[in-house]
């Protein structure tokens, strides 16, 4: 794949490592609702902003929806530390236990590496 070069009117920035350095791991979350439990999902997961508000820890948390029964929670870190410490927060013991009730099958999660990101006045690579 070709480099995407910014556009004429496009400004860049070099972002400090510092700030660069809150977001580097993250977690991606599919979660499949049981018929008819789409709108208690949704309620569940816009409860769990508050929670999550609490995290030091957690750069970004996004919860969203597909679709009638898809959904997704994907949220960011600035180490595995932190997102450690996030699954075993308010939002991830909550999920475990309403699991059975909201959702066809487990939540399947997936860690992953931030290659680059955007966030409102910082955005950058993530070194290696």
């Amino acid at each position: 794949m070709d480099a995407i070069a910014p556009g004429p009117s496009s400004q860049t920035s070099s972002p400090t490592i510092e700030s660069r350095s809150a977001v580097v791991e993250a977690l991606f979350v599919r979660l499949h609702a049981k018929q008819g439990k789409g709108d208690a999902v949704e309620t569940f997961l816009r409860a769990g902003l508050e929670a999550v508000r609490e995290e030091p820890g957690t750069t970004s948390w996004y919860a969203v929806r597909f679709g009638e029964h898809d959904f997704a929670i994907f949220d960011t870190f600035p180490d595995d530390a932190a997102r450690v410490a996030h699954l075993g927060g308010k939002v991830g013991q909550a999920l475990v236990a309403r699991s059975p009730e909201l959702f066809d099958g487990a939540p399947r999660i997936e860690t992953a590496r931030i290659l680059a990101y955007k966030l409102p006045g910082d955005s950058g690579p993530v070194g290696d």
